[in-house]
Formats: structure tokens, sequence, C-alpha cells
């Protein structure tokens, strides 16, 4: 969430970053202060009630040993404690108030964010390597799933319901290659440490990093909201560290997962929504990063640059654009996305999003490191897909078919996936 002192300081800069993104969330900004200045009054009321209880009660004190009277004043020490419990109720539904205010507020972007309203507007950043060339009629994933027999979208839905699917055969063991392939990767090659999480989440773990509350109907909940199934592996491994303050020399911590993603939303009718490109389940292999605020636009370089080596390892051409304002993530202060290219659906389509969302997660988190002089400060946070499958799966089909129906299997997968080719 935004830092409240950044919001009372600087509340024109804020509402204007927001503007930026377009929608309404700058107009929210005034009540938050109007709130913040009231939960701030209720509070030195509450200290005045405190100082006042303490002064009366020292008197009485006083009062007795002289004898004297103080039925006045402990009838006022009465009232002032009445006061007091009234004003910490007052304060509690202020702060409650605040909070609520801020964990719907989305963060602000970069300031040398690209300007934009929508996807239309993101610049590509650059490109890797070249679209394939056929000499013969190119089958999109859909078609030659159903020729090499790679999954069974019928099955799939008479067991779980449309927008799920089963991978069978050849394509389950595609599947696993590619995450077997892309773990090794990112632990052996990049210097990422192996997690292996719940795909279970507690509620204040989807809060930490933003998917709750803004988008709760996209999730699947368990335990009438206490629980969640995971949509990405970004919850359960950034959290590992929440509410914790970690050592500076520890920084930057770089984390891998494979988990399954679930995710309610996917899309409406249409040829984004055919075979295996949008669906509820999915799988995926993520990358995060705690780092000192000082170091993460370094890191959310390397971050992407990781993930942009899966792609190149199998030889696919892909770009990368950056995010305007307008079509940023709700935590995110600067997204690359990268991009494979997809000969049967004749577009680009997006297997990673590389995210900083600076110390927005980290204060939902209360996750924080210790610099030298043992001030202690809010970690920034990084993520991104290393990559998420089953888009890549497609991609890789499609750019690897051949004019007999097979697929070729690039090299570097070779040695996962046992073969050289996928033919029946």
């Amino acid at each position: 969430m935004l830092d409240i002192r950044l919001i009372r300081e600087q509340p024109d800069f804020v509402k204007s970053r927001l503007a930026t993104r377009g929608g309404d969330d700058h107009l929210k900004i005034d009540e938050v202060l109007a709130v913040d200045a009231e939960r701030r009054r209720l509070e030195t009321a509450l200290q005045r009630c405190n100082a006042d209880r303490k002064r009366l009660s020292k008197e009485i004190g006083g009062t007795r040993s002289r004898g004297e009277d103080s039925t006045a004043a402990e009838e006022r020490v009465r009232q002032i404690g009445e006061e007091s419990a009234e004003l910490v109720r007052q304060a509690a539904v202020a702060e409650e108030r605040q909070r609520d205010l801020l964990l719907n507020i989305p963060n602000l972007p970069h300031v040398n964010a690209p300007v934009g309203t929508t996807a239309a507007e993101n610049p590509v950043i650059r490109s890797w390597g070249e679209k394939p060339q056929f000499d013969h009629p190119v089958l999109d994933h859909v078609a030659l799933g159903a020729k090499l027999k790679l999954f069974d979208a019928e099955r799939a839905t008479k067991l779980s319901g449309s927008g799920f699917i089963c991978f069978t055969g050849a394509g389950a063991r595609l599947e696993r290659a590619l995450i077997q392939f892309m773990l090794d990767l990112h632990t052996r090659e990049h210097g990422y440490v192996e997690v292996s999480p719940p795909f279970l989440v507690r509620r204040d773990c989807m809060v930490g990093t933003t998917q709750l509350p803004k988008f709760e109907e996209d999730m699947y909940g368990l335990e009438d909201g206490a629980m969640f199934l995971a949509p990405t592996a970004e919850v359960p491994v950034t959290n590992l560290h929440r509410e914790e303050i970690l050592s500076l020399a520890n920084l930057p911590k770089k984390y891998t997962a494979y988990t399954p993603c679930f995710r309610r939303e996917a899309g409406s009718a249409g040829r984004e929504t055919r075979g295996i490109i949008r669906v509820h389940q999915f799988d995926k292999v993520e990358l995060v990063k705690i780092t000192a605020p000082e170091d993460s636009y370094a890191e959310h370089e390397s971050l992407t640059a990781d993930a942009e080596r899966v792609l190149q390892s199998l030889g696919l051409h892909y770009r990368v654009i950056e995010l305007c304002t307008g079509d940023l993530g709700f935590g995110s202060a600067k997204t690359y996305d990268l991009e494979v290219w997809s000969p049967g659906q004749g577009a680009y389509l997006e297997v990673s999003s590389c995210s900083n969302f600076e110390d927005f997660q980290a204060r939902r988190m209360n996750l924080r490191f210790k610099e030298a002089d043992e001030k202690n400060r809010f970690c920034h946070t990084l993520n991104g897909s290393g990559t998420a499958l089953p888009r890549l799966f497609a991609a890789l089909l499609e750019a690897y078919q051949q004019r007999d129906g097979s697929v070729r299997v690039p090299e570097k997968l070779q040695r996962y996936f046992g073969e050289a080719e996928i033919r029946l």
C-alpha cells in the first residue's frame, strides 16, 4: 500500500501519478487525508485524556493523604475513562477505514513509466530472433494437439467444466520437461533458490501481494474466504518473509518455484480462448526477488533478462514491451511483458510479466530489512514468470511444427523430453 506519510506530505504528486493510470483512484486521496486527519485528532484527544487521568490520579492520592474529600476528582477520572474508551473505539474505526481505503488504491507508476491509457500504447523495448518461416500450411496448437494427441479438452470439461485442460501422452511429458528445464536454468545458471510452497494460502498472504481485496472475484476461495488456491507462486513465495526483519547482508533474496495457478477469469469466447491459451488452471515457474530499495531497478532488469533467457534457449522469437501507466497491474510501479510469437495465432502471446512493486507489497506484509545504522526500512519486492505455461507450450508447438505434422523439440529441451521430435 502507499505510504501515508507520502500522501500527507505530497498529495498533489500522489494524485498526479495516480491520474496517469486512468480511472478515479486519484479522487480517493482527499478522503484518505480526511480520515487520516480524524484518526490523528482522535489519537491526540486520547493522549490528552490519558494525561489528564494520570494527573488527576496523582492529585487524588495527595488529597486522600491529607484526609480531604476526593469524590469529585474520582468522578472525573471515571468520566475520563469512559471518554477514553469511546475515543479508542472511534480511533480503531478510523484506522480500519483508512486501511481499507489504502488497500484499494493502486501503486504509483514509476516517474519514467510511459504514459498511456490502453495496451495499444505499450512501447516495444526490444525483440529477439526472427519469426519462423514455413513452406507448408501453418497449423495452430489446437490442430497440432489433436493430431499428436497432446491434450484432451473434452475430457477435461467432463472432469472440471469449461476452461480446463488435460495434457496426455507426449503433451504431459512436454509440459513436465518445460517445467524441469526452467527450474534447472534458474537455479543452476541464474542463482535462484528453488522453493516448493503450499498451493493453498491464507487470506492475509493474498492481501500482501495485492490480489485482495481488489480481485477477490477472480480467485478461488475456500473456507468462506479464509483460504485461497494460489493464483500464482508469487503469493506464497513473496510472503515467505512476511512480518520479518531481514539483514541487508542477506539481500537480495532470489527464489524460483513451480506451482499450478488457479484463476476464475478465463476470458470471453473468441480466438484467444481456443485450446490452451487461457484456462482456469495452468502451470507456471515464478521468479521472486526481495531487495534493498537502492538495488531494485537493477535487479528488475536482471530478473527480466533471466526470464528472456528461457525463450532464447528455446529459440523462440519474442518481444519485450513496457506497460504504460494505464495498463500497469494494480501493485506494480514498472512492468515489462515478454510476448512470444505464436505462428498459429498470428499474434504475440504474453508469457511473462516482470514487475517491480517497490515497497507497495512489503508495507502490506510488514517485510523489512535492517540497515547498517540499525534503522528498519521496507524491502522492495519483484516478481516475474520464468515463464508461464501453457502459452509457451502452444507457441513452441506452432514454431517447431513440420510439414508432416510432427514437432521438433528444441535442442536444449531434448534431454528433458527424451526425444528430438514429437510424433505419433
